[in-house]
Order: C-alpha cells, then structure tokens, then sequence
C-alpha cells in the first residue's frame, strides 16, 4: 500500500495551526445557522456544498467525503486518513515514533489529532469524546448541511474521562486506571 498524503504540503500547514482553523469552523457554522431551513439533504443546494466541501477540505485535511465531518472533535485532523478508518483513537499499531503500522513513515492521524487539539481552545477537549460509527449512507454528502439539519442523539454527548483537557502538545494520555485501582494499567497484576 502506498503512502498517500495528509492533505497537500503547502496547506497542511495551516493544519499547524489548528486554533486558526478552529475559529473559521465557527464563523462559518455561525454565518450558517441561519439558512439552516433552506439546507435540506439532497438537491441542488447540497450540490453545491459538496463541491465546496470538495475544493476545501480536500486538498487542506485530504477529506474523503464521509459526510460527517468531525474535525473539529478530532484536533483538526481528519481520521479517516487512517488507513484502517479509526474514528476513537489510535489502533494498537502505532510505532514508537508515533507513525502507522500499515504505512510506513505516514505519521498516525490520531498522534497528530491528540497534539493539535492540545492547541484548540473551544473543542480541543471534545477529542475525548466518544464519536458515534461512521453512517456510511452519507459518504459523498455534504458534512455543513448533514450537522446543521441532523437530529441531536445520545451519542453526541458521549463524553470519556469527563471532558478534561487534552495535556500539552507533544504528549499522549497515559492509560487510565479504575478509581481505587492499585494494578499498572491493562495489567492483571
């Protein structure tokens, strides 16, 4: 398998800078709510959100039109760049030096994901947020009118380790024991 890129270089930068984009994510769902009666699934209008949605995110988080675009809960990096399309975290093969299992060198999305959402004020902390399953009948649809027409679920507010913030950039989360819990972490012992 060949390693495909996390969005074109010279954009992925702005990736960087996830606070940057954590702002425009809400100017433009702001800028939104108010049309939202006219944002209907399907149509001509969502048309033309899909090919904005395409010109956009395409080239700046390498999006594959899941339709359920949660960026903003996921550090401003897009998980289904992962190769095997994890949407909760990283899968037990990340290496070392924080790069995929599967495709050597390609840095893990969720590594990066973790690290940029340390920088994101408002939803850096909905990255320990347990995301529902992709719906894959709204591959190819438009993510803004699926979120501003979508009906809230219990799953929206699916919430681990009672939204506390994400640490520092550069760190991952040690694993987490039970309260009272005197045994290592994962261990029997």
């Amino acid at each position: 398998m060949q390693a495909r890129p996390v969005g074109r270089p010279e954009l992925s930068l702005l990736q960087d800078h996830p606070r940057v984009l954590e702002l425009a994510y809400q100017a433009t769902l702001r800028a939104l709510m108010p049309f939202r009666r006219w944002l209907t699934p399907g149509g001509s209008v969502e048309r033309v959100f899909v090919l904005a949605e395409r010109a956009t995110k395409g080239p700046l988080f390498d999006c594959r039109m899941c339709g359920q675009c949660v960026l903003h809960q996921t550090g401003m990096t897009c998980p289904m760049t992962c190769p095997k399309e994890l949407r909760n975290g990283p899968c037990g093969g990340v290496r070392l030096d924080g790069t995929c299992e599967v495709i050597a060198g390609m840095p893990c999305p969720w590594v990066l994901a973790w690290t940029r959402a340390g920088h994101m004020a408002a939803h850096g902390p909905e990255i320990e947020r347990i995301l529902p399953p992709l719906d894959r009948r709204r591959i190819g649809t438009s993510a803004w009118i699926n979120e501003l027409t979508r009906p809230p679920s219990l799953t929206d507010f699916a919430e681990v380790g009672g939204g506390a913030r994400p640490p520092a950039a550069g760190t991952l989360p040690e694993a987490k024991t039970a309260v009272g819990d005197s045994r290592p972490a994962g261990g029997v012992g």
